[in-house]
């Protein structure tokens, strides 16, 4: 079903995952800006828990239209490029590609699918520590299982065939019915982690589990996560909360993705990981006040960043 894949988007989670698809054989094709010299030099070194690898040659492009239509493309940028969407979408596109996100938080795949229409949205969500460091070289230290959801309906058969396909390049997959749902599972770590490491001014995850008052936000803040998914139709297992923070204790010194991007001077996803989702919730009529006072303290520090 997917016999040509394009990667727009070859930070860490980009670079890993398509990574994994050409290890297996794929062909893959990664939209390459500021590091396309050197990875089409150096080619791509993963450092990881489930077994190291270096692709070389790569395929790697400066654009959209070198690169061409493909069957799939998957976006693994952060919501704060998908202003480029339009430009970028609609050369990789041929009459039956498909194409799914990778990106965390809520609004991305409606974005996509303004463009190329509902029924060829996929999404799917990485629960991995995964950091870029060095230009083509990335750091797998944990997890790596995908969830994959569906937008709206599309070709038949076509999620089991993209589950199948990461599962024979070794990520683990696993299908869920609603790419919502798949989202607010995740944003239980996302809101408190990569924000609270923000908020409290650059703190690692091990930082803030080792101060109990912390934890006890973060706990809050994660009841808060679970309530608004409730109202937003979706029944969210509350041990979730135990299970993310007793999981995150084994990451070590472990920078959420959004404090290196603050850190590194870059925009932070804050509508995606935090406005958008607390405007869906509140406007079902939930009162959310823990998670309104971080979003407050993280434009604080983000004043540059888009919201």
């Amino acid at each position: 079903m997917f016999s040509t894949i394009a990667i727009v988007g070859s930070g860490a989670v980009g670079l890993y995952y398509g990574g994994r698809l050409a290890e297996a054989g794929h062909d893959v094709r990664f939209l390459v800006r500021s590091d396309a010299d050197v990875i089409q030099r150096d080619g791509i070194h993963c450092q990881s828990v489930h077994g190291d690898f270096h692709l070389h040659p790569v395929q790697a492009y400066r654009s959209a239209e070198e690169i061409g239509p493909v069957d799939l493309v998957m976006i693994a940028w952060k919501a704060t490029s998908n202003r480029l969407l339009e430009k970028i979408l609609p050369p990789l596109l041929h009459e039956n590609s498909q194409v799914v996100t990778l990106q965390n938080g809520l609004g991305n795949v409606e974005a996509i699918s303004s463009i190329t229409g509902a029924s060829r949205v996929l999404g799917a969500l990485c629960f991995v520590c995964i950091n870029r460091i060095a230009p083509g070289v990335i750091h797998h230290s944990a997890g790596g299982r995908m969830a994959i959801g569906e937008f709206a309906s599309g070709k038949p058969g076509r999620a089991a065939a993209l589950a199948a396909m990461f599962a024979a390049a070794k990520v683990e997959t696993v299908i869920e019915g609603d790419v919502e749902e798949t989202v607010w599972k995740k944003l239980i770590w996302n809101v408190p982690f990569n924000g609270m490491a923000i908020a409290e001014g650059g703190k690692t995850t091990d930082q803030l589990l080792a101060d109990p008052a912390t934890v006890a936000q973060i706990r809050s803040l994660m009841e808060e996560v679970v309530a608004a998914a409730a109202v937003r139709g979706f029944s969210l297992d509350p041990k979730l909360i135990d299970w993310n923070i007793d999981r995150t204790r084994t990451m070590g010194a472990y920078r959420p993705s959004s404090l290196i991007d603050w850190q590194d001077g870059r925009e932070v996803e804050i509508d995606a990981i935090w406005a958008e989702p607390l405007r869906r919730a509140t406007a079902a009529g939930l009162s959310l006040p823990h998670w309104q006072k971080l979003l407050e303290r993280i434009r604080e520090r983000c004043p540059l960043s888009s919201v």
